[in-house]
């Protein structure tokens, strides 16, 4: 989460960079930053590392994707404001908002939701625009 706290304070600075940028909400040609954190019903080690390997298999090497992670939760960090009712982060970072709404409508992506489906019990899902490297 400190790794994920100290991107948030680059992005922060990166938007007071680019002012018209931080306030517009949407940027033509911009990468876009999908962040997914799931919640599961069996947060057994066994579960995790099984959907870990799921969003391997079904999320990675989609047309436009700059980067790609998946973590499972930080479970000896412990600081404050730090958010611990998620087993797996999903960090997917897209060339553009068009590639990242391929994504989300390309088979392997649904059939990635069909698989995990029943073991999710929630995700959060953070998009964000970053500045053009």
């Amino acid at each position: 989460m400190k790794l994920l706290y100290v991107a948030s304070l680059m992005l922060a600075g990166a938007a007071l960079a680019y002012p018209a940028f931080a306030f517009s909400g949407k940027a033509e040609g911009q990468p876009l930053a999908h962040m997914v954190f799931f919640t599961l019903k069996d947060h057994s080690p066994e579960a995790v590392d099984a959907f870990v390997a799921d969003c391997e298999k079904y999320l990675t090497k989609h047309e436009g994707t700059l980067y790609f992670s998946i973590g499972k939760r930080a479970e000896d960090v412990e600081e404050p404001p730090s958010v611990k009712d998620f087993d797996v982060a999903l960090h997917v970072v897209f060339a553009g908002k068009e590639y990242r709404d391929k994504y989300l409508a390309s088979k392997r992506h649904d059939d990635f939701v069909a698989t995990i489906k029943s073991r999710m019990e929630k995700a959060r899902v953070f998009d964000s625009y970053l500045p053009k490297p």
